[in-house]
């Protein structure tokens, strides 16, 4: 019995799945390096990327799981009102919203009792 008996298929694992991933990876770096930034497939590109965002930050206010699943729906609705009006209001600063956005949602949850 040697020491690499047991450990083959986790080798296996990751190789393949280094492979299938960074693959894809490479041809999206040579194709971005030939697309303009005004170009509308990189437009098409930055919509779909924020509407998957978007999606899911719609998916845990209103079907949240886990801890936030206990939390009322007006808190996380409002933490997300107050983080979006501290986005805008800094100028833009995604830090900023989502620092808001938690720090409202917490103070609103240890105010319920949780």
């Amino acid at each position: 019995m040697t020491a690499l008996d047991g450990w083959w298929p986790y080798v296996f694992i990751a190789v393949a799945g280094w492979l299938a991933t960074d693959i894809w990876r490479w041809l999206g770096v040579l194709t971005g390096n030939r697309l303009r930034e005004d170009s509308e497939a990189l437009n098409w590109v930055r919509a779909v990327a924020t509407a998957l965002v978007a999606a899911v930050v719609a998916k845990l206010i209103v079907y949240p799981t886990g801890v936030l699943e206990a939390s009322p729906l007006w808190l996380r609705l409002g933490s997300v009102t107050v983080g979006a009006a501290a986005f805008f209001a800094a100028g833009q600063r995604p830090a900023v919203g989502i620092g808001t956005s938690i720090t409202a949602l917490a103070v609103g949850l240890y105010m319920l009792g949780f």
